[in-house]
This record gives structure tokens, sequence and C-alpha cells, in this order.
């Protein structure tokens, strides 16, 4: 927990482009792919829910994916706010479109 802290602290100040921690994923097998693949978009980089649904073999899955990617219960570790909308546009965060937004001007500001 104390390695999380620091490495979240490191990330809010911009002195941290990528997580090292262990992650534990508890969900379907489906989810757990979904986030799998999170973790491959790179730092400041976005991706769209049908893009992704593509990414993991499943291009009629872009609801399923953006439902598993809404049940991340370990967001910013596990980067579902670098997952937009077609045309660039911001589609749900469980922490808010403005805490998503927030998130996406950080690194984009950071150098990665």
């Amino acid at each position: 927990t104390e390695e999380a802290i620091k490495q979240l602290g490191d990330y809010f100040s911009g002195k941290l482009t990528e997580f090292d921690i262990p992650l534990l994923f508890v969900g379907t097998p489906f989810q757990k792919e979904v986030w799998r693949h999170l973790l491959d978009i790179p730092y400041a980089a976005t991706e769209s829910y049908s893009s992704l649904s593509l990414r993991i073999g499943n291009p009629s899955a872009v609801r399923a994916v953006a439902n598993a990617n809404g049940a991340n219960a370990i967001s910013i570790f596990v980067p579902c706010h670098r997952v937009i909308g077609s045309g660039g546009t911001l589609t749900g965060y469980a922490g808010g479109l403005a805490a998503k937004q927030f998130l996406l001007d950080l690194e984009r500001k950071t150098p990665g």
C-alpha cells in the first residue's frame, strides 16, 4: 500500500508515467482481458472503445468493452481514463468526466 501511495504521488506530480506495482484483477475472464489491454495504452495516448474491442479480437463487443472498462476498480493504475468515444469524445468515467479530462490533461502536460 505504501508503494502504491508513493507511485500515485509521483504520477500526480508528473514524475511517473508507468506504474510498477503488482495488480490483482478480480472480475470475469472478459473483464480481466479488457483490463490487461488497458495496460497497453501508452501514457498520454487515448484509444476508442471500438478500437479496444478490435484489439481484443471481438469487434462487436464495443458495449461489453465499455461495461468492463467501467467496472475497473483500480482506475489510474489500470488507465481506463484513456479510453474515449469515437471521434475523440469523452464518455463515461466512474469519477466523472471532469476527473477523466483532468487525468488526460495531466498526462499530456507531462513529458512521457
